[in-house]
């Protein structure tokens, strides 16, 4: 896998220019310190993926995914980007992210148990601190 893995890299850095791509990450602690939420992504050029997102089971319906996106949208719009994509799966949270303003732009099904796979984007504006 590391010579599959090390083969694909050195063909796409000679396709694109992935030196240019920027981890995103942010994170969310209680008072005590404690990490209770995280958004991890990245940046490359004017997209920002979405590649994690998570609130601690006893934090959620708190607002607090809200916040750790609105946090990581903002960041993204720092930095030039005018579109975040994400991947989600129907027992995670597609109808959350709807309600954030993503749009689904891909279904994929036949995963077991019906389970669907949600490609979801959302524009946003560059300097726009609410991602709206």
């Amino acid at each position: 896998m590391a010579t599959v893995d090390a083969g694909l890299d050195e063909h796409n850095v000679r396709g694109a220019a992935l030196h240019d791509v920027r981890p995103l990450h942010v994170i969310a602690s209680d008072e005590d310190g404690r990490v209770i939420g995280g958004a991890i992504g990245r940046t490359w050029g004017k997209c920002c993926e979405l590649q994690q997102l998570w609130v601690a089971t006893e934090c959620r319906r708190r607002s607090e995914g809200r916040l750790l996106m609105e946090a990581f949208e903002c960041e993204a719009a720092r930095r030039g980007c005018e579109l975040v994509y994400l991947e989600t799966f129907s027992f995670q949270a597609p109808a959350f992210y709807a309600r954030l303003g993503y749009e689904e732009v891909l279904r994929t099904a036949g995963f077991p148990g019906g389970v669907v796979k949600s490609t979801m984007h959302k524009r946003i504006v560059t300097g726009d601190r609410t991602g709206a």
